[in-house]
């Protein structure tokens, strides 16, 4: 049968975003190194930039929780701040919107209880959390170093405040590689309603190669989208069209070696073809068991009832504690980077009614994110996986707005200060490490800065954050830019080997 230039294109190009280029390719995502006069080598000639030195985790599951959590309502229980309620501070502090009330301090308007063997303080409105108590390794110093939510969300992704670098993510995705080759080695799992605060920025590759960067899974229906192959192509039609493509796409990238997004697009659809049948598989949560489903909660109709926010909107709570289940699913299957979006927008963002709006919220984060610890814990998965629970920045000690439209008052970004907490991967267990001021307003003690932390989590990966770097405008950059943020490798929160 003799087909015409017009039908040959038109039937090659089925399944073209299906792509296996597994002759351009092989089986390990490399590094390159793209400084002026070195060569770009084969992949199988290629090495990892890490492990430096033997890691204590393998994964991470990041759980973000954009807004800023109030630390003195969750996590740091403030006697003071409780017998001044309504006095006015004495310290001048920096609100970043109008409205607050002339530095009049705010009381938590709940009360803490001590959990685990540990006796670890925490609100009565995270009981699930405070029943990993004895797991978790609650750091009470964090700061950050600006009050608007993009540039802080930026902060907490990449450790500077503009944007541009690469996100932890795409860091250790492009030290370590991935251990499953039929999956990316960083997913990003967002609320499907909407980007929380930041967008796609919170899990880009920054100006590393593209293919570090994260890939988007949906918590809601098919996982990906267009992964399926055109109905009625059989598969001996398919295999031909690969192989041809693939000799065209070889030719063509001899033309331009080491070309880092034309790399990463035959990646791309040599991965995409891979997942056709992987991605399925992993986050098929029909393959669970009551007693899971029961543990992150989606076995209760409550679960799935949206529930007002508090912030003119309304939160779903099953669809981040399905992410969470997700998350546990693609670390068991060797995914390497999972970052877990709690919401759309920024959830946690209580300038006002905080008492009414505060507990919904929490009924979202709280289940699931223990839920998760548990479950990892439950399969021998904690040991190596690292679990992060952290927002952008803590609040304020003072009151905002007050009463407004009939709700109570809230409080204010405040990057002074902020709580966080990580387990697994060799953190401390039942531990609480550095301190607020009297009201909670400034981290005092043993302070935690962001870059920081990536050092730190860098450090349990096998990743030493001063020598990971890649070349970019002519100068050698590395994980934490180092010199300029003078980022620390915490030990003291690190469980002895």
């Amino acid at each position: 049968m003799s087909l015409s230039r017009r039908d040959f294109l038109a039937r090659s190009g089925q399944g073209f975003g299906l792509i296996a280029l597994s002759h351009l390719i092989d089986q390990q995502c490399f590094a390159d190194d793209p400084r002026p006069g070195k060569s770009q080598v084969s992949r199988q000639e290629k090495v990892l930039p890490g492990p430096h030195f033997p890691a204590r985790a393998k994964a991470v599951i990041q759980l973000v929780q954009t807004g800023g959590p109030p630390q003195m309502d969750l996590f740091d229980r403030k006697p003071e701040l409780q017998k001044r309620n309504g006095q006015i501070y004495g310290v001048k502090t920096d609100p970043f919107q109008p409205g607050s009330e002339k530095n009049k301090l705010l009381a938590s308007p709940f009360e803490f209880q001590r959990y685990g063997e540990c006796g670890m303080e925490l609100s009565e409105l995270i009981p699930h959390i405070g029943s990993i108590a004895d797991e978790i390794c609650l750091v009470r110093s964090a700061y950050g170093a600006h009050n608007n939510h993009p540039e802080a969300v930026n902060l907490l992704a990449t450790g500077k405040v503009l944007v541009g670098r690469p996100t932890l993510g795409a860091w250790v995705s492009y030290a370590l590689g991935t251990e499953n080759q039929d999956l990316p080695a960083f997913v990003v799992l967002r609320d499907p309603e909407g980007y929380s605060t930041g967008g796609p920025l919170m899990s880009e590759s920054g100006w590393l190669p593209k293919l570090y960067g994260g890939t988007e899974f949906s918590s809601r229906g098919t996982p990906l989208q267009n992964l399926e192959p055109p109905a009625g192509m059989l598969p001996g039609v398919q295999r031909r069209t690969l192989d041809f493509l693939a000799r065209l796409n070889k030719k063509h990238l001899e033309k331009y070696p080491g070309h880092s997004e034309l790399e990463t697009r035959i990646h791309n659809y040599e991965l995409a073809a891979r997942m056709q049948l992987s991605a399925k598989k992993v986050l098929d949560l029909s393959k669970e068991s009551k007693a899971t489903l029961r543990l992150y909660g989606l076995d209760d109709p409550e679960c799935w009832t949206p529930i007002e926010s508090g912030n003119d909107d309304k939160i779903t709570p099953a669809g981040y504690a399905v992410r969470c289940l997700m998350a546990r699913r693609l670390v068991e299957a060797g995914v390497r980077f999972v970052q877990v979006f709690v919401g759309k927008g920024q959830p946690w963002d209580y300038h006002s009614y905080l008492e009414g709006g505060l507990p919904n919220m929490c009924r979202v984060s709280d289940r699931a994110s223990a839920a998760l610890v548990k479950d990892l814990g439950q399969r021998g998965l904690l040991d190596d996986t690292i679990v992060l629970w952290a927002g952008e920045f803590g609040r304020l000690p003072v009151s905002q707005i007050g009463q407004s439209k009939g709700r109570a008052g809230g409080r204010d970004h405040n990057m002074r200060a902020g709580s966080l907490w990580l387990t697994g991967g060799g953190f401390k267990k039942g531990y609480t490490y550095g301190a607020t001021d009297e009201v909670g307003y400034q981290a005092v003690e043993k302070q935690l800065s962001m870059p920081d932390l990536m050092a730190t989590i860098a450090h349990q990966m096998g990743i030493d954050h001063e020598r990971l770097s890649h070349w970019h405008a002519g100068r050698e950059e590395t994980m934490t830019d180092s010199v300029v943020s003078n980022a620390l490798v915490h030990h003291e929160i690190l469980a002895q080997k």
